[in-house]
């Protein structure tokens, strides 16, 4: 049977975020630096390691819809076959993540047949180029304080 959470969250028989078997081993003078990896820093510790790093776009951030703007980015134009050809991903996938992009008004798409063949080409519009090369100058500076460390 499970043990029930007490109202703040940790464990019963857990003190402070670390089990009470652990804490019987540490010397008295110790025992208020334990900390389990779950438990969260201070707040002082945290600011005294972080380093201020741009927040990236989520949208973009996707591997999937990344490839999208990034392919479209060096192709004028790319069609739904070519993006799933390139990207190896499924119709409903690549579908998905281009219609989350096109909601944001990153990628154009136009749908048309050909003959009788219906075809879905899409564009990069210039909200989404710009998009792109914010998110690029945020990874940038994201290796950058990372090679620094």
């Amino acid at each position: 049977m499970a043990r029930p959470l007490l109202s703040h969250g940790k464990h019963p028989k857990r003190e402070g975020g670390v089990h009470e078997s652990v804490r019987e081993n540490v010397p008295e003078k110790s025992r208020g630096k334990l900390r389990d990896k779950h438990s969260p820093q201070s707040h002082e510790e945290v600011h005294a390691h972080a380093h201020e790093l741009p927040e990236l776009d989520r949208l973009i951030h996707e591997r999937i819809r990344l490839g999208i703007v990034s392919a479209l980015a060096t192709n004028d134009s790319l069609s739904f076959n070519d993006l799933k050809r390139v990207l190896k991903t499924t119709d409903g996938n690549l579908s998905v993540h281009a219609r989350k992009l096109e909601e944001a008004q990153y990628i154009s798409c136009v749908k048309f047949f050909e003959g009788r063949v219906p075809r879905t080409e899409y564009r990069l519009t210039a909200t989404g180029r710009r998009a792109l090369s914010e998110y690029l100058d945020q990874m940038e500076e994201w290796i950058r304080v990372i090679r620094e460390e």
